[in-house]
């Protein structure tokens, strides 16, 4: 399969484009395409064959849930069999933006989109691109990351084509994205609602608006045969080539423990590549390092991440260290992405 590139700039929208792009997905293809978060693999929600094509592209289980993106509330109604008070005043406040929210399913939506689950995921993406691209689809358009199942998610076109080229029909080049961790999920068909994954809209967000939230802290383990009720709870994800070892402690520590650890296996023959801050770059004396962002802005961390990860999948490093983050607000994003990329391996010094 040939895979169409285009690129197209979100304030001159080229229509061409939308239209080439919606009517693939309405015709049962696969189109890649920009969000506010990362880059989604779009396919029509609606088609249980369409779902099918999802998963083989990116080599995902099919139990992996698939999240519906729309462009309006008022798509919302035909996929849901209700929608809670505590749904309502979350939409007002969070859509569209970064944020899905878990219900249950109408008959419409079919069991290949939904990953066999009676609940879905949907999303209403706030970045104009995207939300073009859904209506010209029809309306309903389930989109996971654009990349091979457990690989860093892609925050450029670039990524998406390093895994995808040959696999789908086309790529919209929107350029890269803003946030760069896939969106928030909130489980509103339990009280009190359930974080399932941390994104850009935080507890303390949701809290503010609907009063206690919930997060589920269960780590699944990739054994596990507990059935996922949200992408990315079950299995390893965003996981780079090489080993990667998250390393928390006070900064001092962590620097001085990276710095030992790094020598040790450049001694055997091995590569290490460093995730490093801007308030740390300075301190690692050798290795790969890489400047993920600083902390006096930590969206700077968040929108770095999966493409450091993929540069040192390019540099071909066989060991990376990166140092943790305070889990809180975004941070509890990054150190969520981290630890599954990492395979929840974290040493404490």
């Amino acid at each position: 399969m040939d895979t169409i590139i285009k690129k197209i700039d979100k304030k001159q929208m080229n229509r061409e484009v939308i239209r080439k792009a919606g009517q693939i997905l309405k015709e049962g293809g696969l189109v890649a395409f920009p969000t506010e978060t990362v880059y989604g693999l779009g396919a029509n929600a609606l088609d249980e064959e369409a779902a099918k094509k999802t998963y083989a592209a990116k080599g995902r289980p099919s139990d992996n849930p698939l999240i519906v993106h729309i462009a309006d509330m008022s798509y919302l109604p035909e996929i849901v069999t209700e929608i809670p008070e505590a749904a309502v005043k979350v939409a007002e406040r969070f859509w569209p933006g970064p944020l899905t929210m878990i219900f249950h399913k109408s008959e419409r939506v079919p069991y290949g989109t939904t990953g066999g689950l009676d609940t879905v995921a949907v999303r209403m993406p706030s970045h104009e691109i995207a939300r073009e691209v859904i209506l010209a689809g029809g309306g309903y358009v389930s989109a996971p990351s654009a990349n091979t199942s457990g690989r860093p998610s892609p925050t450029t076109a670039e990524h998406v084509a390093e895994d995808l080229c040959g696999k789908i029909e086309m790529i919209v080049d929107g350029g890269a994205v803003d946030i760069g961790v896939e969106s928030s999920i909130l489980d509103v068909t339990v009280t009190p609602p359930m974080i399932l994954r941390p994104g850009a809209v935080t507890k303390e967000m949701l809290e503010d608006v609907i009063g206690e939230v919930t997060v589920d802290k269960t780590l699944i383990r990739p054994d596990s045969r507990t059935v996922p009720k949200a992408p990315g709870m079950k299995y390893r994800h965003y996981a780079p080539k090489a080993s990667l070892s998250v390393v928390e402690g006070e900064p001092k520590d962590v620097v001085e423990f990276i710095n030992r650890q790094t020598k040790e296996q450049i001694a055997k023959g091995c590569r290490v590549g460093i995730i490093a801050t801007a308030e740390t770059m300075n301190q690692y004396r050798s290795g790969d390092v890489k400047c993920v962002g600083t902390r006096a802005d930590e969206m700077t961390i968040a929108s770095g991440l999966f493409g450091i990860l993929r540069e040192f999948d390019a540099d071909e490093v066989d060991v990376i260290y990166s140092e943790a983050f305070r889990e809180e607000g975004i941070g509890s994003a990054i150190m969520n992405r981290l630890l599954k990329a990492a395979g929840h391996h974290i040493v404490k010094v």
